[in-house]
């Protein structure tokens, strides 16, 4: 099979590194892919805004499956234009991808369907989403309606922060905000592919949104993960499958819009069973380099499952180890940073039994690697325990030379705590 993926973060280099090793590979393209996919794929310097390009390459190269990666793309209606042209798409239509692309319609479907979310309004005024935050108190949860890249969300512990956020929200024209009620638990991610009317889950893992340790600072878009969640238990994931996954997918097909794609659900446990948070459109990053890593099975046949409605007898296995990712950001990220610094020692730190880095803002200029991103790239390992796939992943790290750099230095703490408390 000839397949192009498109998007050029860490999430693309994890997609490709296994979409690499299916022997139904026959050529991978990646548009426009960094410096670490170059070692997987070919990267094209195709306009991936314009869709006439994308379908012309298609053809021209005869592409058997075209696998989207970011939601913006996604949100644009590339699947529905590739699909129009007689080329198979992975991901949701222009119409499902409002599961991502507008908090708001989430959350009407949440509460014509009865599925456990956070209560919520939906403003267009400013004053109006004011009124409402002084009614209900803090903390409170204040959101952009629309796309922002995993961080349009201020968890606003008193009012002076939740109407701040309001009116940062409200500078752009034809804003709309979705302001809800705070939700007590621990988060998890959780992927399922769906193919219009069936549901394949893949696994649960755990993110760290905040940029510095101790869960302090700017929420930015993941400074690590790790997978499997031990909040996510085999009962959580039956109910997360009962009452929130199928509930939507059967309430996208009756509004003549069936979701085909990976859907992501980011969910709060709490006392009384998982509750949506949100819907992402897409896999996540950086929980696709720690979910790529753990599974057994080739990916390939479950993408095109998924585009053909094939999904009911399809069926993934996954090794049991634990994987965990920890992201390299530039320093500044998430506000402003450089780009161009050298990042040297990488080879050195692949060499680390059970790592493998993932590239994510990052860009070749002759045989040196030059940052070019805000989060660059994903120091990625496995083994026995999450403890140990943490002081893999650091040691790695501490073999990158990168002055320019930062990252974390706790990803994993709370699966970590469980493991010396048991």
């Amino acid at each position: 099979m000839n397949i192009l993926l498109i998007g050029s973060g860490g999430r693309e280099h994890a997609l490709a590194w296994k979409m690499a090793a299916s022997p139904l590979l026959t050529k991978l393209w990646c548009a426009p892919g960094n410096a670490g996919i170059a070692q997987d794929a070919e990267c094209v310097a195709l306009d991936v805004a314009n869709h006439a390009a994308v379908i012309d390459f298609c053809k021209m190269n005869k592409v058997d499956l075209v696998v989207v990666g970011p939601e913006a793309p996604l949100a644009a209606g590339i699947v529905d234009d590739l699909a129009a042209a007689g080329i198979k798409a992975f991901g949701p239509s222009k119409a499902a991808s409002q599961l991502e692309s507008s908090k708001g319609f989430t959350k009407d479907i949440c509460k014509a369907n009865n599925i456990p979310t956070a209560a919520y309004e939906r403003f267009r005024d400013a004053d109006a989403a004011k009124a409402y935050i002084r009614k209900q108190g803090a903390p409170i949860v204040v959101k952009a309606d629309g796309l922002a890249a995993g961080k349009g969300v201020v968890v606003a512990m008193t009012l002076a922060e939740a109407e701040a956020a309001v009116d940062a929200l409200f500078t752009a024209a034809g804003a709309e905000a979705v302001v809800e009620e705070f939700m007590e638990g621990e988060e998890a991610s959780f992927f399922v592919l769906c193919d219009g009317d069936n549901a394949l889950p893949l696994a649960a893992a755990q993110d760290h949104k905040r940029a510095f340790d101790g869960d302090k600072g700017p929420n930015t878009g993941g400074m690590g993960a790790y997978s499997p969640a031990p909040v996510f238990t085999d009962a959580v994931r039956e109910r997360t499958m009962s009452e929130i996954i199928l509930p939507t997918l059967r309430a996208m097909k009756a509004m003549g819009m069936p979701y085909k794609g990976v859907l992501f659900a980011g969910l709060m446990i709490t006392r009384d069973g998982p509750k949506l948070i949100e819907y992402n459109a897409r896999f996540g990053d950086p929980e696709t380099q720690v979910l790529m890593i753990r599974l057994m099975s080739d990916l390939v046949p479950a993408l095109l499952a998924s585009v053909e409605g094939e999904l009911k007898h399809f069926d993934l296995r996954w090794y049991p180890e634990p994987a965990l990712t920890v992201v390299m950001a530039a320093k500044g990220y998430p506000g402003d940073y450089a780009k161009g610094t050298v990042i040297e020692g990488l080879g050195d730190a692949a060499k680390i039994e059970g790592v493998e880095i993932f590239h994510a803002g990052t860009k070749a200029a002759g045989d040196k690697i030059l940052a070019n991103g805000g989060r660059v790239l994903n120091v990625t390992a496995t083994a026995g325990t999450v403890s140990e796939a943490q002081r893999r992943a650091y040691e790695a790290i501490d073999r990158i030379r990168w002055p320019e750099g930062f990252c974390r230095r706790d990803i994993g703490w709370q699966a970590v705590a469980r493991e010396q408390k048991s």
